[in-house]
């Protein structure tokens, strides 16, 4: 039996901002940190971006440990009992908490279909698993031509492979992206050299003498080396509906990060919280409401008061294109596109209601905190009062 002031239950960035916050506001309190990874927390982004560039490795540690905190790696928390603030995890080691951090993340979405063979790229194991395939000179499959999906393909070509993406929708990043946009980046794709396949879905996934064959809904098969997939993933609530919290697409928490318990908290892919700036709930799974809600939650567990009412932001790069994004991007929106050159450089606004919702910065920097100011501004606009808006 092991106890500490604070425990926190997920070794991914938001559990490693969460021991900086609470360090920020306690030097010395105990800090255990139980993950399932075996790996210490580290960066993700780089994992789809900047170790195809050349960045090292040890690029990617966050150095939890050198805060004091005790890790436990590989280890699954399996049971919850909020009455008696104690876990358990799978190797039945029990640690009991005066406040308790669930940053569980996600579960992957799995095909129903290739078994082992379809890598699931999340972890620091997927990206050495898929790198030593690559480095092999591995032909690559990717399904999905999402956020993770169109990264992956570009990663791979980064690096020289031969990459077939196979994308359900009629183009890249088709929720996200208006219509025009998506179409142009499968041209885009295609002349860096990536076998772009859209409206189509894999329906199955079978290894014959060595090689992967996957049937199309459109009856072609294609055959690879390696499959990667990136088909989403579900909020790991598993023990917070043990403990008998309040679930709603993901834990639904206060706004100081607080769930239905007021000794637990959670934040990261797996909170669902308030927006003020968005006027609803909301649960955001990128990088910079993983760290910016991670310290928080750790700073309100030790003692903290500050309200988390940050409007979260996510970027990605694809080949020579880059951008950030604000808000909510949703495809479904009233778009209101201002380009300096078409699909190049420019600025999307995305419109519901009469309000700017999202705002994607495209090949447009240093304006996330102006994109952020005009999404908490919720007065009406129209399409001709957007033009110019941005850059600030």
């Amino acid at each position: 039996m092991t106890d500490y002031q604070y425990l926190i239950v997920g070794g991914g960035m938001t559990a490693d901002a969460a021991t900086e916050g609470i360090r920020e506001a306690d030097s010395h309190g105990s800090i255990g940190l139980v993950g399932a990874d075996p790996d210490a927390p580290y960066n993700r982004p780089p994992l789809s971006k900047a170790l195809w560039k050349g960045e090292p490795l040890d690029s990617v540690w966050r150095r939890t440990a050198d805060r004091g905190v005790t890790l436990h790696l590989g280890r699954r928390v399996v049971t919850l009992d909020a009455s008696a603030k104690r876990v358990t995890d799978d190797r039945g080691t029990s640690y009991g908490y005066g406040k308790l951090l669930l940053a569980t993340g996600g579960t992957v979405r799995r095909l129903p279909f290739g078994g082992d063979d379809v890598i699931y790229f999340r972890t620091l194991a997927d990206y050495r698993r898929l790198r030593q395939a690559a480095d092999a000179g591995a032909r690559c499959l990717v399904i999905g031509g999402g956020f993770i999906g169109s990264e992956v393909a570009a990663a791979l070509r980064l690096v020289g492979r031969d990459v077939t993406l196979i994308v359900p929708e009629a183009g890249i990043g088709a929720r996200v992206y208006p219509a025009d946009l998506s179409r142009f980046l499968v041209d885009y794709y295609r002349e860096k050299g990536v076998d772009v396949r859209t409206g189509q879905g894999v329906t199955a996934l079978e290894r014959h003498n060595g090689n992967l064959a996957a049937r199309l809904s459109g009856g072609e098969t294609v055959t690879a080396d390696v499959a990667v997939a990136g088909v989403g993933i579900m909020p790991d609530v598993g023990l917070a509906e043990q403990a008998g919290l309040k679930v709603d697409n993901g834990i639904v928490v206060d706004e100081l990060l607080r769930t239905t318990n007021r000794d637990i908290y959670a934040a990261g892919d797996v909170a669902n919280f308030h927006s003020p700036a968005l006027d609803r709930r909301v649960r955001v799974e990128h990088e910079d409401n993983a760290l910016t809600m991670g310290r928080r939650a750790g700073a309100n567990m030790a003692g903290g008061t500050e309200p988390y009412h940050h409007v979260p932001f996510f970027y990605s790069d694809l080949f020579d294109l880059g951008y950030e994004a604000v808000g909510d991007l949703d495809a479904r929106h009233e778009i209101v596109a201002d380009w300096k050159e078409p699909f190049r450089e420019g600025v999307v606004y995305y419109v519901a209601q009469g309000r700017v919702r999202g705002v994607l910065l495209w090949n447009t920097w240093g304006q996330v905190d102006a994109a952020r100011a005009l999404i908490a501004e919720a007065v009406p606009v129209s399409p001709a009062s957007l033009k110019g808006r941005l850059p600030a």
